[in-house]
């Protein structure tokens, strides 16, 4: 496979640029769909079956995220065709505190027939409420991006993440097409919960993917959570340091509050345990690594932790 040019910043790969707070904002759902390949730039562009097009422009009108997959290594061609679909649980914290949100799932089924497809119900999905398509998956998916077509170094540092995680794990790791923030290659993001590791060796992904077998976060390279709003990724991150809490379940998302006089800076309320704090993180930018460097990067930077009142609602 030849490779050209890295074009990111130096230390995008390796850690050197901080990967905080870079998690994907717009899913919380998901859509995984077994295609051997080759594989587009971008879905759209990629050979789909009609009943398959149509399953992803459905999926995505309801908020899902639609990924390709294929097995590192070995390709089977389809039929059956392996599809999972799944929900990475709501942002709002009030949503766990009443019952109305829906916990982290995961649905996997083998079609035998594209057709099937239309029986799946994406707008249930896409509220969170699993479809009763397929099984419930009981242990993690692990996604490795290696979509060269979009950005080669994805390729080129996803390719032998994803096989090393696969020697380790088996069939619950999948190559996968982009999953946003090529500049962090290799990425790996874990299943139902989405969260998102970048620049990782392939020591550092199995480190990260037993933490999560665990149900625990690892926070070296942690890139965050997917569906959280930034600032909110950053105060997770930063309370975990604080107090220690490692379970992927500890730390609540409450409330956030933008400063009046700085819309970089974001008060953001979180929950651990029988515990309430307010998290001020502000965003600041990153410095370029060269001249002629386009990138705009940032990162965030905590100016305060306090606790809260039990009276405030978090």
């Amino acid at each position: 496979m030849e490779f050209h040019e890295c074009s990111h910043c130096l230390g995008s790969h390796s850690g050197g640029v901080p990967t905080m707070a870079s998690a994907t904002v717009r899913a919380r759902g998901w859509l995984l769909i077994e295609h051997r390949g080759p594989w587009a730039d971008r879905i759209e562009g990629t050979g789909l079956t009609a009943p398959l097009a149509d399953a992803v422009e459905r999926a995505r009108s309801h908020g899902l995220r639609v990924q390709l997959i294929r097995r590192p290594g070995r390709r089977r061609t389809p039929p059956p065709r392996q599809i999972y679909v799944g929900w990475s649980g709501p942002f709002d914290a009030a949503a766990w505190d009443d019952r109305q949100g829906h916990p982290p799932w995961l649905e996997g089924r083998e079609l035998d027939d594209d057709e099937e497809l239309a029986g799946l119900d994406l707008r249930a999905a896409g509220s969170g409420r699993p479809p009763a398509f397929g099984s419930r998956v009981a242990g993690p998916i692990l996604l490795v991006c290696v979509n060269g077509k979009r950005n080669v170094c994805c390729a080129r540092h996803g390719v032998p993440l994803a096989r090393g995680l696969q020697a380790r794990f088996g069939d619950a790791v999948w190559e996968t097409t982009h999953v946003g923030g090529d500049r962090y290659a290799a990425n790996l993001v874990c299943l139902p919960h989405g969260l998102y590791y970048g620049a990782l060796s392939p020591e550092q992904a199995i480190s990260s993917a037993e933490a999560y077998y665990r149900d625990e976060i690892s926070l070296n390279r942690y890139r965050g959570k997917a569906g959280v709003p930034e600032p909110a990724q950053a105060a997770e991150h930063f309370i975990r340091i604080h107090t220690g809490a490692l379970k992927v379940d500890d730390v609540r998302m409450g409330r956030l509050f933008y400063a009046a006089t700085d819309e970089a800076v974001c008060m953001v309320q979180v929950g651990v345990g029988d515990a309430r704090y307010q998290v001020v993180v502000q965003r600041r930018p990153l410095e370029q690594c060269g001249p002629g460097c386009l990138e705009e990067t940032h990162t965030y930077l905590l100016q305060e932790i306090s606790a809260l009142h039990e009276a405030v609602p978090v």
